[in-house]
């Protein structure tokens, strides 16, 4: 398999990337971290304007019709920056009402998304769930021609930036979606260790219309599931941006940090840890490409899943292997507020929760493969 990007791609992820460099270095975004948004407008609009809002969605809305390869380049620069804007909470609510959506409710959502004048949320877990995308007991019933919802979802990333919300819900018929207004909803929001912004989201008898329904009534869990794929696949490939970014700042830490009147770098048992970071790093990036891949090309479901399952629980690993050497390399300072390593530590450690973590995902590939044997 080719790993490298072609040139269009290439173009977008350096482009990203200087912009990123430029204008949200690590000083200007701890000052957005720290503001009572949680988010910067301009850094969104400046994105929008690049096209990376539009970039994995349908070109008779506005985009450019992309997929997760696409947005790979994108994807590891957000990572190395440790972007805060909901980016990915977007893309995937977003794909959700690409897929499942009527002509007029993607004529009414999807060219606002690519200009990035609206912002989406997808409410879809619950408590004790534990990753399993089936498990939801928040119900929607017939009510006044439209729908009532009922129940309570936690940790909706970007909920509190969101003005649209796509929420999962059982009815008699199945597994079914909702596009909901985000003040029709009472949210709880919060910071997340990683500095995101999410909310826990509570539906209490909460009245939407009939257009409200995305898709078929009752036939929402394999368009959930293939949108999760796809927003995991993306999240593997942020994960390589925030390993690079801390396996090159370690890099550069052992070569200027002296002790004994020499480099640290210059000891032998520290350089074999550094090498075995870089090893970690290439695999991971290998992996994300191929679960990238699968997410835009499977032949079926399970081809896709098996990927997607195989980089997660191989990312999720060196997620945790890359985040606490590179913090242990830098010694106490590692996880000082002020150092952005720490700040990586953090993202890598959500991220390999983030979808599923190892375990989950070693458990869906297992019975993944054991049904196709």
């Amino acid at each position: 398999m080719n790993f490298d990007y072609n040139e269009e791609q290439q173009l977008l992820a350096d482009s990203v990337r200087r912009f990123l460099a430029k204008d949200y270095e690590f000083d200007k975004r701890r000052k957005i971290v720290a503001s009572s948004e949680g988010w910067s407008a301009e850094t969104w609009a400046t994105l929008a304007e690049m096209g990376v809002t539009g970039l994995p969605l349908p070109a008779q809305f506005g985009g450019f019709g992309g997929g997760a390869v696409d947005l790979m380049g994108v994807m590891e620069a957000f990572g190395e920056a440790l972007v805060v804007e909901p980016y990915l909470a977007t893309v995937l609510a977003a794909r959700l009402v690409a897929r499942a959506g009527s002509e007029a409710q993607k004529k009414a959502i999807l060219p606002q998304v690519v200009e990035g004048k609206l912002r989406l949320a997808f409410a879809h877990t619950e408590k004790g769930a534990r990753y399993n995308l089936a498990q939801v007991r928040t119900e929607a019933t017939p009510a006044d021609g439209g729908w009532a919802l009922n129940g309570e979802k936690v940790v909706v990333l970007g909920a509190p930036l969101a003005e649209k919300i796509v929420v999962s819900a059982r009815s008699a018929k199945g597994m079914s979606l909702f596009l909901v207004d985000r003040g029709a909803l009472k949210l709880r929001p919060y910071r997340t260790l990683d500095e995101m912004r999410a909310g826990d989201v509570m539906l209490a008898s909460v009245k939407v219309g009939a257009d409200a329904l995305l898709g078929r009534d009752g036939e929402a869990l394999a368009l959930i599931e293939e949108a999760t794929d796809f927003a995991t696949a993306l999240v593997c490939a942020e994960a390589v941006g925030a390993m690079k970014f801390a396996c090159d700042t370690t890099l550069e830490y052992l070569k200027t940090r002296k002790q004994f009147g020499v480099p640290i770098g210059t000891f032998q048992a520290l350089q074999h840890r550094m090498v075995d970071m870089y090893i970690a790093y290439e695999q991971a990036k290998s992996m994300a490409c191929v679960a990238c891949s699968r997410a835009d090309h499977a032949a079926d479901a399970r081809e896709r899943q098996l990927a997607v399952s195989a980089a997660k629980i191989k990312i999720s690993d060196n997620c945790r292997h890359i985040s606490q050497e590179s913090v242990q390399l830098h010694g106490g300072m590692g996880m000082a507020e002020e150092l952005k390593v720490s700040h990586s530590f953090r993202r890598l450690t959500m991220i390999a929760q983030q979808f599923g973590d190892a375990e989950h995902h070693l458990a869906r590939f297992a019975a993944l493969d054991a049904s196709g044997a």
